[in-house]
């Protein structure tokens, strides 16, 4: 994997590149709180056929972090992949998306469906689903009482800082996860906490959460958006302890073909941490389809 810098939408990502300069372009988002390093496993099995390229996402590790709370709403973090796409000298890509960087996949796929040939989600409900979630589901508003944590000034920040080796070991080996031996050495954990302790990359990675009290024209207006056109693949551990399986049970209303769903059970959120085979597995004969073989397996699975 080659470390290179590209400039996008006025910033500079950071990005691990693997692959042949003519394979078809496939771009991995991360999510919180994880950085490029979330992809390591899957990424020499890809980049065998596709140019994978595995950004820091705004705000992220290496990655450029401009300040304010406003530099990190959504139409930012779409069109940083939009122009990605662009500066690699592509016009669409294959995205596949963990958790906000499955929000953002989404964004991108319906605001900008001609810059996305396929999409693959990983436990990341479409943003509409999250939303209605919010205002019906009870259980769903008490797994995400964090993102209420979030919204306070400084203290979360505070918080993390005090311990964030403990913050990971507590997200990676011990409580979240549903196979902690799967996971993560001692010298993963210090990858992460040193991505972390960059300078003001915990506050960026927190104004994610905080922009979306601030409003956005683009996720706004996805209510009025047409149905995604293209195939879509979703991929959900159903052991996830912050994003409960029924949140996929209308992601029909949003698109325009048959969605293909793959359930893995005794699996958490970092469905690529603990089962990397099978996701890549996933991902490769969902690749191999024709668009028409797509929708006739989506109907069979229906």
């Amino acid at each position: 994997m080659e470390s290179r810098y590209i400039e996008t939408n006025g910033i500079k990502l950071h990005c691990k590149v693997a692959g042949a300069d003519h394979a078809p372009l496939m771009i991995l988002l991360h999510g919180f709180p994880e950085f490029w390093y979330s992809w390591r496993e899957l990424i020499p099995d890809l980049a065998r056929t596709y140019r994978v390229v595995a950004p820091d996402m705004r705000g992220y590790n290496l990655s450029d972090k401009p300040k304010g709370v406003n530099n990190y709403r959504m139409e930012f973090l779409v069109d940083d992949i939009r122009f990605l796409i662009n500066a690699l000298g592509e016009e669409k890509a294959t995205i596949v998306g963990h958790d906000w960087g499955g929000g953002v996949a989404w964004m991108l796929a319906a605001f900008f469906p001609e810059c996305v040939s396929r999409l693959v989600i990983l436990n990341s409900p479409h943003p509409l689903e999250m939303k209605k979630q919010f205002g019906k589901n009870i259980r769903q508003s008490l797994r995400s009482w964090y993102m209420g944590f979030f919204q306070i000034p400084f203290l979360p920040e505070m918080f993390l800082n005090l311990s964030l080796d403990r913050f990971f070991k507590r997200s990676f080996k011990s409580y979240w996860p549903y196979n902690p031996k799967q996971f993560h050495t001692q010298e993963d954990i210090d990858r992460y906490v040193a991505a972390f302790k960059q300078p003001y990359a915990l506050t960026a990675s927190i104004n994610y959460y905080r922009a979306l009290r601030k409003g956005a024209k683009r996720s706004d207006g996805i209510e009025a958006h047409k149905k995604l056109p293209m195939p879509i693949m979703i991929i959900w551990g159903e052991d996830d302890k912050f994003l409960g399986k029924e949140l996929n049970d209308n992601v029909q209303d949003y698109c325009e073909q048959p969605v293909l769903i793959h359930y893995i059970e005794r699996c958490s959120h970092w469905v690529q941490h603990e089962y990397p085979r099978r996701v890549v597995g996933h991902i490769f004969d969902f690749m191999d389809l024709s668009d028409q073989e797509v929708r006739l397996m989506n109907e069979v699975e229906g």
